[in-house]
Formats: C-alpha cells, sequence, structure tokens
C-alpha cells in the first residue's frame, strides 16, 4: 500500500454508552481513515481465507489475493505431501511472478517465468541460471510463511495477528463444543458474493444489533421473539443469541453445560473483530466475510456449510438473500445520509446498540492516541 497519509481529524467515543455520541460521518468516508484502519486494524487482524473444501489432498493450492485494494498480499495455501496446511507468499523471490496462479493439485511449486522452486514449506529447491551470484541464496529467497489455521471447515489466516487464533476464534469454538449440527458439507449453490457502495464498518455496524429488525426485516421479526434476543460483549467481537419461538424445529438445544443451556437457539450470530461474521442456524453455518475494497465500497463473501438441508428454509436461516437486500439497501441509504452537510454526530442507544459501541471503541483503541 502507499505510504500512510496524515492523520485524519480526531474524535473520541466515551466508553459509558450512555454519555457517547457516534462518529461523525468522515469516519465512514474519510481516505485518512481508511489508510489508517486498513493498516492498524485490518493488517493485524485474522481473516477467512475460504473454506477447506478442495484443499484436502496432498498437493493441493489455492491463490489467495488478501484484500485487493487495501492490503493487496498475493498469498497461496498449500498443502504439501506431509498433509500440513500452510499460507506462504505467492510472490517469486527473483522478479515477483506469480507462483499459484489458480485453484487446483501441483507436484511441486515451481515459478513458469525463469523455473525457481521451493520446498512445501517454502525453502528455497532450486534457482535455474544463479550459478556464481555472490551471496546467493540467502532467507529472503525463501518464500515467506504465514499463520494458518483451519476450524469448523474454514481456514483464517494473518499477516501479523495481534491475537493467538485460539483466543481470536474462542467464542466459536466454545459455543459450538456440543452442539450436534451434523456432517457439515459446503453448499456451493449458496455461495454467493455481495458488493456494494458503502464503507464496511456501516455494514458491520448494522449487523451488530437487532434494533432494525422490526422496521426492515418483516420475514425474519415474524421469525424470532425480539424480547429473548441479547448480546454479549466479549474481547474479540461478540454474540449475539436470537431464541426460537415454543415449538418451532428449526431450533438448537444447548446440552448442560453449555452458555445457553435452557434456552432453544434459532441463531448465533458471532462477530470475530474485525470481519469475520459466523452465523450458526440448525441447519449449519453460514459464513459471512465482509471484504473492504475502498472508503464507500465493499464485498461480503457468504459461504455455506449445512448438516441438514431440510431446515434450510425454516427459522431465522430462512431466507438470507431477502435480509441480506434488506441490509444492503439500509446501509447504501445510510452512506448517503452520513455525507449530507446537515448530519452532526448521533447517540448510542444504551439498550440496542452496546455491540455498535463496542465496535467503534475497539477501532479507536487500535489507531492510536492521536484518533
Amino acid at each position: 500500500m502507499r505510504p500512510e497519509p496524515e492523520s485524519p481529524p480526531p474524535f473520541t467515543i466515551d466508553p459509558r454508552i450512555e454519555h457517547a455520541w457516534t462518529p461523525p460521518g468522515s469516519f465512514y468516508s474519510d481516505p485518512q481513515w481508511f489508510s489508517r484502519i486498513s493498516r492498524r486494524v485490518l493488517g493485524r487482524a485474522w481473516h477467512c481465507l475460504g473454506l477447506s473444501s478442495g484443499l484436502e489432498s496432498p498437493g493441493a493450492v489455492r491463490p489467495v489475493r488478501l484484500l485487493p485494494g487495501v492490503l493487496d498480499a498475493e498469498l497461496a495455501l498449500v498443502r504439501g505431501p506431509d498433509r500440513t496446511l500452510r499460507l506462504l507468499s505467492n510472490v517469486c523471490t527473483h522478479r515477483g511472478m506469480l507462483i499459484v496462479e489458480e485453484e487446483g493439485t501441483v507436484e511441486g511449486l515451481r515459478c513458469r517465468y525463469h523455473g525457481r522452486r521451493w520446498s512445501w514449506d517454502g525453502s528455497l529447491a532450486g534457482a535455474p541460471g544463479f550459478r556464481g551470484v555472490e551471496g546467493f541464496p540467502r532467507p529472503n529467497d525463501d518464500l515467506p510463511s504465514l499463520e494458518v489455521r483451519e476450524s469448523d471447515g474454514m481456514i483464517f489466516g494473518s499477516l501479523d495477528p495481534e491475537l493467538p487464533f485460539e483466543e481470536w476464534y474462542e467464542p466459536v469454538a466454545s459455543r459450538l463444543r456440543g452442539i450436534n449440527l451434523g456432517d457439515l458439507v459446503p453448499a456451493p449453490t449458496r455461495h454467493h458474493d455481495y458488493a456494494f457502495e458503502a464503507n464496511w464498518m456501516l455494514y458491520l455496524d448494522n449487523y451488530l444489533e437487532a434494533f432494525h429488525i422490526p422496521f426492515i426485516h418483516p420475514g425474519l421479526n415474524a421469525a424470532i421473539p425480539l424480547a429473548e434476543y441479547t448480546t454479549t460483549l466479549l474481547p474479540t467481537g461478540s454474540v449475539q443469541i436470537a431464541g426460537a419461538r415454543a415449538g418451532d424445529p428449526a431450533s438448537i438445544t444447548p446440552p448442560s453445560g453449555h452458555p445457553e443451556a435452557g434456552r432453544e437457539i434459532a441463531a448465533w450470530y458471532f462477530w470475530l473483530f474485525p470481519t469475520t461474521l459466523v452465523n450458526v442456524y440448525p441447519w449449519g453455518i453460514s459464513l459471512n466475510v465482509i471484504v473492504p475494497l475502498g472508503p464507500t465500497s465493499t464485498r461480503v463473501e457468504f459461504r455455506s456449510l449445512v448438516g441438514d438441508p431440510t431446515l434450510l428454509e425454516e427459522g431465522a436461516g430462512g431466507d438470507l438473500h431477502q435480509v441480506e437486500m434488506e441490509d444492503e439497501a439500509a446501509v447504501i441509504a445510510t452512506q448517503r445520509g452520513l455525507g449530507s452537510p446537515l448530519y452532526p454526530r448521533g447517540r448510542y442507544s444504551a439498550q440496542e446498540e452496546q455491540g455498535v459501541h463496542h465496535f467503534h471503541r475497539l477501532v479507536l483503541d487500535r489507531c492510536g492516541e492521536d484518533s
């Protein structure tokens, strides 16, 4: 990325939600804010790199471009003969050619430009034409190896994680423990990418509260009793818990000892800071990955892992496309409104917007004292 521009205009958010004001409109459109958050938040985060499906066999490879236009990190997921999944730089250390250009199975890692080769762990294995070159090879001729983890059929990686993966993912892991969702299988027909003109943080603001559900989601509002909807704030994000209506077959009964034991659950909505949304329904898992594209441009990638297809059209997880369309319309209109010179700063609902307030505080905490 280009050098960081000058500091964006500062503001603060009171840690007491009853006293706090929401961010100014520039927070969601100013290129200076976008650049700073990209480096200090997105650059230190865990990101979902897709599903494990297709990368099970030795020799499997997949190119990954992490946050194009933001981080522009060219990476490759590779599984060698030892069956260990690795995340490597996908850039040849000679002249910068991409090494893995499409998903598939290969015999080894080789640059098709000038024939340089690497072992599956990224160490240089051969470099035609470099005999007699002084000081060659050196460690920087190897491919840098990055942090990568697999969990619940999903792959996560980070350039420079501020937290260990196990600590970051713990809210999901602990609540899925003891929950039988069946044999989760990817459902490609349910995979969708949505692009729209709004800042990624506005999309997340919307996700983090149920305040809007009665007003813009008539179908979802009919599926879940909002009186039993709760939000739990966590160091690494939050979890929103939607209870099921009495007698609803699309519900989950947590076991004894579970944080939600004694409740019938329609959905868990996990937010893992900053851009990963793991939604657990009776039919399986809907993974939503937020991909910032620019100050006012976002893509959201929906991926589904289905355990019980008979419940796909039932309950809170029944019509995700319709809910997404309703959310996007609200977010796009909000982006336009925040650009108005007549908008000052708003106030948080202390009852309904704890998750939004928590998110804004986490972002500002990472953006430095001058933010």
